[in-house]
């Protein structure tokens, strides 16, 4: 049975918990926001069961409520007792940033929603001064970005775990059957020449050789062909650096089937080409 890693996270509201968690998340941690105190052992006790695959688990722990502070000390001993390695992550910061984040966010402080911020803030530091005193690991975080939170992450929690390579997808689409819900970046290709009108084209897809040759040998193609790929190679690092999983690329034509094709079958090749793992999907291919 493998062991478990479990990684509890809390903190001062508005220091950062929820990227803190969503890096863990893309890092492929299990992780769960708000777990009922209470629940804690029991959870462990499913994670260490024979045959569960969670290895890892990172957990956010919202503070609010009194019972929590007379109940933690002995659930988080149990939780040591069952757990092979559980680490205690608080984060914290500066009191002018937190005024600073609730203004920019316009919320109230949690605890004390009907006060100004700063009492809610000094309240709630004087609650969870014990809990402070137990964390494994304190993050001051008025001075970083939430990129930077994230390398901070990685280096002191993940050490070379997270060097995964984004995980691109291309999906190719017509646009007279809608636009794709779900990409993350989109080109229009129906500026090129469409094989569509050229008889002993049209009924060719742009996986077809001929196809692919007289779309892509247009001059216009090779101009967009090599303007896309420096922009990838541009912006991909700049994914990875943000702890993204995966990237959607979306690039349409008319109706989905000749110009799209060959246009993401190149990208596929010069992006697998620079390491990347890509996936192409042609939505449409096969309409009419």
């Amino acid at each position: 049975m493998a062991r478990l890693n479990l990684i509890i996270i809390s903190g001062l509201s508005g220091s950062g918990k929820t990227y803190a968690l969503k890096a863990f998340e893309d890092a492929g941690y299990f992780c769960i926001d708000n777990l009922p105190l209470a629940l804690l052992p029991t959870f462990v006790d499913l994670c260490n069961q024979q045959h569960s695959e969670i290895t890892n688990v990172a957990l956010g722990i919202d503070i609010r409520e009194r019972a929590f502070f007379s109940d933690f000390v002995s659930i988080l001993e149990r939780v040591q007792a069952l757990v092979h390695a559980v680490q205690l992550l608080f984060l914290e910061a500066r009191e002018e940033v937190l005024i600073r984040r609730f203004s920019e966010s316009r919320r109230p402080h949690p605890l004390l929603p009907d006060l100004p911020v700063l009492d809610g803030i000094r309240f709630e530091k004087e609650r969870i001064a014990e809990l402070r005193r137990r964390a494994d690991r304190i993050i001051d975080t008025s001075d970083l970005t939430v990129h930077e939170l994230g390398e901070l992450l990685v280096k002191q929690f993940l050490g070379e775990s997270l060097d995964r390579r984004l995980t691109i997808s291309i999906m190719t689409f017509g646009y007279k059957f809608g636009v794709p819900y779900d990409i993350d970046l989109l080109f229009d290709v129906r500026f090129l020449k469409n094989p569509f009108f050229v008889p002993e084209l049209k009924p060719l897809s742009g996986d077809d050789p001929l196809v692919r040759a007289f779309v892509l040998t247009d001059p216009e193609a090779v101009s967009l062909i090599e303007h896309l790929e420096g922009l990838l190679k541009f912006l991909l690092p700049l994914f990875h650096r943000e702890r993204r999983s995966y990237l959607t690329i979306g690039i349409g034509c008319t109706g989905g089937r000749h110009r799209s094709v060959a246009v993401a079958n190149r990208l596929q090749e010069s992006l697998s080409t620079l390491g990347y793992e890509v996936g192409l999907k042609h939505r449409d291919i096969d309409k009419m």
